[in-house]
């Protein structure tokens, strides 16, 4: 092992060991790798794709235009707080040991619910509409005739079973693929980029990409894009595709203890990986909007709430490109999933080696190449069984996929907020890192907060008449049971922790003695770390 590296491992391991826990997973990964992960989690080739109907249903070009930029200002406001509390306490566990710290058991008890709930959502979300988009390309490639949601669901569970095999594997051999992850997505951004400006016969006006409006939600009967409530409640919506795809970033935390340098890398990953996809997300955004297809001499805007953007690819570049472009985003899509479940496994082993999930001891275990081979198992499972609703539609439009996508949202924002709250409120008294905010955190924090609550207010809101219980024309499969899901866990949370748990779960448990000296690194040495 390189000199440099060996002293950033001793640093490391007796950091880890000041906060409490010994070295048990295999610390492999250099500063790029750690990057590397929470943007392939972001992917704009994932959640820019998949809920690009979702923004131009609520709001329409305005929605991406405008929203997303000043969205992803907000989260990485976010994200640099999070930096600081990373520099900190850089452990696995990360967001609830972090609360735990801060706030005490209970504090940290619901922030690793929250955050755990949310990283299986992700997961579940990301690899379904990966499967979504490996259908959408075999329709445009001719090897399947119809978009039938039985199908997607089977491809569903292969992608679940294929990202679980390769996350058993060794670490080492993940850092290498979220590496090659990060080059892919930066290579196919930029190839559909070219393809959307070159290849289509018109394009949008510049006005018409930062002035139209489009209500596609079903409320108001009008369509109406004047009212009030297009402006506080419907373009909110439209919120989830900036709020979606800018997250998962927490994979820098939750790797932190497979990190070289950690103190700095891992804060350095989480806003440089919300910062280069918030650029490159807004310039692909674009691109996809200026293309949208017109009928008639007026865009179509109607056409694509159903179809996303593979009606956008299909109309205005033809099937052939239309495939190849849906192909590049659903490999970088299992790319994403694949990362989803690396840090979902690592912060269920980091919660349960401190005895806060049912059977911790199963999922605490790592095998000989130190890697939680049971939680990659276990959060797999789950991923599929909470993603079950999606076999029903409403108008061909899986509504559930929607709702674990708010599911995932809610949950992990949430969890972000509480220790972002606290860390505001000990104020001069928290002990910061090498990296920090120093007196800005006096308003990024109390900012940061009051984002993720407004934010999660909004998605946890019916995104369709159909889904209000109140209207006549009310159906289940279009309900957003994402409030159901973060609410009824949350009181089956304060049941559980009135009832049991605050008599047996303390916080961190510490497993390693006050003045251990960690032992000599044996990993093997790493290949130089690319720039960006």
């Amino acid at each position: 092992m390189p000199e440099g590296h060996e002293t950033s491992s001793i640093a490391d391991e007796e950091h880890l060991a000041k906060l409490g826990y010994k070295q048990e997973l295999s610390r492999t990964w250099s500063g790029f790798s750690n990057f590397a992960i929470s943007f392939s989690i972001i992917s704009i080739l994932a959640g820019c794709l998949t809920t690009y109907g979702a923004g131009i249903a609520n709001g329409g070009p305005v929605s991406i235009s405008w929203s997303w930029p000043i969205i992803s200002v907000f989260i990485l406001i976010i994200g640099f707080t999070m930096s600081e509390l990373v520099s900190s306490m850089p452990t696995s566990g990360g967001i609830y040991y972090w609360a735990s710290k801060l706030g005490g058991p209970m504090a940290g008890f619901f922030t690793g619910w929250l955050n755990l709930i949310g990283l299986i959502a992700v997961t579940a979300s990301v690899a379904y509409g990966c499967a979504s988009f490996f259908e959408l390309t075999f329709i445009e490639w001719g090897w399947v005739d119809t978009f039938s949601l039985n199908q997607v669901f089977l491809i569903f569970l292969v992608i679940l079973v294929l990202i679980a095999l390769i996350n058993i594997f060794s670490s080492h051999l993940l850092a290498l693929i979220n590496n090659v992850s990060v080059w892919w997505h930066v290579a196919g951004a930029a190839f559909l980029i070219l393809v959307l400006l070159f290849v289509p016969d018109q394009h949008l006006s510049v006005s018409q990409v930062f002035t139209d409006r489009f209500n596609g939600s079903g409320w108001h009967a009008d369509g109406s894009t004047s009212a009030l409530g297009f402006w506080l409640a419907i373009i909110p919506f439209g919120f989830i595709l900036t709020q979606y795809t800018i997250t998962g970033f927490d994979a820098s935390v939750h790797l932190s203890e497979e990190t070289h340098g950690a103190a700095n890398s891992a804060a350095k990953g989480i806003w440089q990986s919300i910062f280069y996809s918030a650029v490159g997300g807004y310039i692909l955004l674009l691109a996809i909007t200026f293309a949208i297809p017109q009928v008639d001499g007026a865009p179509d805007y109607a056409g694509i709430p159903a179809g996303g953007v593979a009606y956008v690819f299909d109309a205005a570049l033809g099937a052939n490109w239309a495939g190849t472009l849906l192909f590049i985003s659903s490999a970088a899509q299992l790319f994403c999933a694949t990362a989803c479940l690396t840090s979902t496994s690592r912060m269920m082993f980091a919660f349960s080696r401190d005895r806060a999930v049912p059977g911790s001891s199963l999922w605490s275990k790592v095998n000989a190449s130190r890697t939680p081979v049971n939680a990659v198992i276990c959060a797999a499972v789950v991923a599929a069984l909470i993603t079950l609703p999606a076999l029903k539609s409403v108008n061909g439009i899986p509504t559930a996929f929607y709702a674990v996508t708010s599911v995932s949202v809610i949950g992990l924002y949430f969890s972000f907020a509480i220790p972002i709250f606290l860390r505001w409120k000990h104020g001069e008294k928290f002990e910061v890192g090498s990296w920090n905010n120093g007196a800005k955190y006096k308003w990024m924090n109390p900012v940061a907060v009051v984002e993720i609550i407004v934010v999660g207010i909004m998605l946890m809101l019916p995104t369709s008449p159909f889904g209000a219980p109140w209207r006549d024309e009310f159906t289940w499969a279009s309900v957003n049971y994402a409030p159901l899901m973060t609410l009824g866990v949350f009181v089956l949370l304060i049941v559980w922790w009135n009832v049991s748990a605050k008599n047996w779960f303390k916080g961190p448990v510490r497993t390693i003695d006050a003045g251990t000296e960690p032992e000599p690194p044996l990993e093997p040495p790493l290949a130089p770390e690319p720039a960006i």
